[in-house]
């Protein structure tokens, strides 16, 4: 019974089995569509990358701590209220005019501190120039940031570029391979010449699964650093090697790189903020008086009083007198002026050494390009024209695919180099963030 009832569902069951199969199909091109390899350009992995970079989120609660600060240093200090209640006569004693144990007195007492010297305006403008310094110091982050992007952007394309030329040499190794495994079927060459083609072209095959593992690596790192969650093992990355022919001043770029630079300028705005804070020091060693007023209330036998009164006091600084806060303050005032110079001596070298690097980087390509590329290209054709024509032997091939090969590394390398060493330039200017 149950063999006749699968025979007879059978076709039925195959139609379900399809439709199934054909619902998930339906389901899986969204998720195909999704899957599809995206590209994403230079200036849109930096813009990702300031608005999503953890690091820089994390930086940019400095700026709010700060703000924070400012609406402390602006608050005035609190008045201060007290009551009391004297002469109670709650152990039942009872009052007299002969026991001396009244009448009870009620008093509500309200004092308020005045500040001197400034006091008030001196911290809000410590702590201004502290906002500011945060911020300023965020956007040192984010050149740092912006110049890690560009860098790791450079090597996906340097990545992608090996990859293509890995890619070409198979081919052309693949070639080789299959002309001479024509030629030991016709006996033109001895097997073991087919045997080293092969051999070539597994070096050849090799290099191409170095370069996408490089390729992904690149492109991973560029992904972590735009704050992405989720990797995608499809992303490409599109654009070309940047590159210019003529090179800037070497002493605008320094002039640019002093003015500009944010952790220079948070440097000397710092150097504000401790001259800021010794003042206020200074105006901390003066003591604030408090000016206050009394209510009183006496409650007696034969009736009741009421009266005002009034208060001053004011510390005395016999001992105290903020020495140890105003030498602290005076110290940093100093440490931030020294800083200011060790920084900007700092900021020279680096523009040196950056622009050291980029005439070394132009002068490399332009050498590269200037005759080595034409000639490596030329030996290459003519070895392979040669070879097919039977008139070069296999390792004169190899020797001129590799001396190609090579070269056109060496170009890739060359132009990334000088591109990295452009974004460099506008890094160590301040010209990425203050364009």
């Amino acid at each position: 019974m149950s063999t006749r009832i699968r025979s007879r569902c059978g076709p039925a069951i195959r139609i379900v089995r399809l439709i199934g199969h054909l619902a998930a199909l339906v389901v899986a091109i969204p998720c195909l569509a999704e899957e599809a390899p995206a590209t994403i350009t230079l200036d849109s992995a930096v813009v990702e990358a300031v608005e999503k970079n953890l690091d820089l989120i994390a930086s940019r609660v400095d700026i709010d701590i700060a703000q924070a600060r400012e609406i402390t240093a602006g608050l005035r200090p609190n008045p201060e209220l007290e009551a009391s209640a004297d002469h109670l006569d709650w152990l039942g004693y009872g009052f007299s005019l002969d026991n001396g144990a009244g009448p009870p007195e009620y008093a509500v007492h309200a004092s308020f501190p005045i500040e001197v010297a400034g006091k008030r305006k001196k911290r809000m403008t410590a702590a201004e120039a502290g906002t500011q310094v945060a911020r300023l110091e965020f956007l040192d982050e984010v050149r740092a940031t912006i110049f890690e992007v560009q860098s790791t952007f450079v090597d996906a394309l340097l990545a992608g570029k090996n990859l293509a030329l890995a890619r070409t040499n198979l081919d052309s190794q693949e070639q080789i391979v299959a002309l001479n495994k024509t030629r030991v079927g016709l006996g033109d060459i001895a097997e073991v010449e087919l045997i080293r083609s092969r051999l070539a072209a597994l070096e050849y095959r090799n290099e191409v699964r170095l370069a996408e593992a490089r390729r992904r690596t690149a492109v991973t790192t560029l992904q972590k650093l735009m704050g992405r969650g989720s990797l995608s093992r499809q992303l490409g990355v599109a654009g070309d090697l940047r590159s210019q022919t003529e090179l800037p001043e070497r002493e605008r770029v320094l002039k640019l790189a002093l003015e500009r630079r944010p952790d220079l300028q948070a440097q000397r705005l710092d150097f504000e903020r401790a001259e800021a804070d010794w003042k206020l020091e200074l105006a901390n060693a003066k003591a604030d008086p408090s000016v206050g007023a009394e209510y009183r209330r006496q409650q007696g036998v034969n009736g009741t009083g009421n009266s005002l009164g009034f208060t001053f006091g004011i510390a005395l600084p016999a001992f105290d007198r903020n020495q140890g806060e105003i030498a602290r303050a005076e110290r940093e005032r100093h440490q931030a002026q020294l800083r200011v110079r060790a920084i900007e001596i700092a900021v020279a070298e680096e523009v040196e050494n950056a622009y050291e690097t980029l005439r070394t980087a132009h002068e490399l390509l332009m050498s590269i390009e200037g005759a080595m590329i034409k000639e490596a290209e030329d030996v290459r054709s003519i070895t392979e024209y040669s070879y097919k024509r039977g008139e070069a032997t296999l390792l004169e091939l190899l020797d001129a695919q590799r001396a190609f090969n090579e070269t056109m590394r060496g170009h890739n390398e060359a132009r990334a180099e000088f591109a990295r060493s452009l974004y460099f330039i506008e890094s160590v200017t301040g010209e990425a963030v203050n364009p």
